[in-house]
C-alpha cells in the first residue's frame, strides 16, 4: 500500500522516468537506477512530477502514459541537429531541443530485419524459440547446451521470444549489448564494434533476411527503390539511387548476370547500413 500511496510518489517517478528513457535514450533523471543523494538530479523536475501525477491519475495505466509521451511535441521532433547554437550550448541535448538518435537494441534490429524481409511471424505469446546461431556457440559455457534451431514460423518470431541461457546467451543479442541473466539491468550500454557490422553481413539469420528481401524487391517494377523503402521506410534520393545502381551492376557482373545474387548483395548492404539500425 505504501509503494503506491499518493504520499509516496517514488514508484510513479521511477516508472515514468524509465519509460521516458526508452523513448529518448536518457531519463529525466539520468541515473535511472538511483534516485538517491548519489544519483543525478532531474533535468526537468517539474516535468517528472507532472508525468508521475498523470500516471497515478490515469489509474497507473502504462498504455495511457506511453500514448501521452508518444503524442507529445517533444517526442515527435526531428533528430536532425539543425541549430548549430543549440548543439554548441547543449551538445548532449539535455534540454530536448531535438529528438535523440541512437542505435536500436539487438531484439529490435532482428525485428526490423524480419519485417523488411517479409518473414516476420506475428504470433503473440507461447514458448521461447530458437532462431539460427553460429555452430559451436552452445559449447562455450561450462556445460554444452543443446540448441535445436526452430523451423516454420517459430524461426521468424520477434527477438523478445528468443530463448536465453544464463551462461551462454544468444550471441547476436550479446553482441548488441543485450544483458545476461546474472544481474538485473535497468539500462543497456550502446557500443559500436566491427563485430556488429560483420554479424549483420554474415550471420545466418541475417542472410535469410537478405535472401527474402531480395526476392520481395524483385517482384516490384522498381526493385532497387522498393528494397530501399522496405529497409529504410523512405525512397532513396538521387545520389543514393545512383550509388546503389552502380553497386547492383557490379554485383551482377560478378555473379554472371544473376539479378537474384545482385539484389541479395544489395539487401545485405541495406540491412547493414547505419540508418537501418538507428532510431532517428
Amino acid at each position: 500500500q505504501w509503494l503506491t500511496s499518493r504520499q509516496n510518489p517514488l514508484t510513479a517517478r521511477v516508472t515514468v522516468n524509465r519509460m521516458w528513457m526508452r523513448y529518448f535514450g536518457r531519463g529525466i533523471v539520468e541515473t535511472e537506477d538511483d534516485f538517491g543523494r548519489q544519483g543525478s538530479g532531474p533535468s526537468h523536475p517539474e516535468l517528472l512530477d507532472w508525468l508521475a501525477v498523470e500516471f497515478m491519475e490515469r489509474g497507473w495505466s502504462q498504455k495511457a502514459l506511453h500514448r501521452l509521451i508518444l503524442t507529445s511535441a517533444a517526442y515527435q521532433q526531428s533528430s536532425a541537429a539543425d541549430h548549430p547554437q543549440a548543439t554548441e550550448k547543449d551538445p548532449r541535448n539535455i534540454l530536448l531541443s531535438r529528438q535523440n538518435r541512437f542505435r536500436l537494441e539487438g531484439e529490435i534490429i532482428r525485428d526490423a530485419g524480419l519485417v523488411a524481409s517479409g518473414l516476420f511471424a506475428p504470433k503473440v505469446g507461447g514458448p521461447s524459440v530458437y532462431p539460427p546461431i553460429p555452430a559451436g556457440v552452445m559449447n562455450s559455457g561450462q556445460n554444452a547446451r543443446e540448441w535445436v534451431t526452430s523451423i516454420g514460423e517459430d524461426r521468424y518470431r520477434r527477438g523478445m521470444y528468443t530463448f536465453l541461457w544464463r551462461a551462454t546467451p544468444h550471441p547476436t543479442m550479446s553482441l548488441f549489448d543485450g544483458p545476461d541473466a546474472v544481474a538485473s539491468c535497468t539500462r543497456r550500454n550502446r557500443s559500436n564494434s566491427p563485430l556488429q557490422a560483420l554479424t549483420l553481413l554474415n550471420d545466418e539469420a541475417v542472410k535469410e533476411f537478405a535472401d527474402a528481401l531480395a526476392a520481395r524487391a524483385l517482384k516490384s517494377k522498381d526493385p532497387l527503390g522498393h528494397a530501399f523503402e522496405l529497409a529504410m521506410a523512405r525512397q532513396p534520393n538521387a545520389t543514393e539511387r545512383e550509388r546503389l545502381r552502380r553497386f547492383v551492376a557490379s554485383q551482377k557482373d560478378e555473379a554472371g548476370g544473376s539479378e537474384v545474387a545482385a539484389y541479395t548483395g544489395l539487401a545485405r548492404v541495406l540491412l547493414n547500413l547505419d540508418e537501418f539500425m538507428t532510431r532517428e
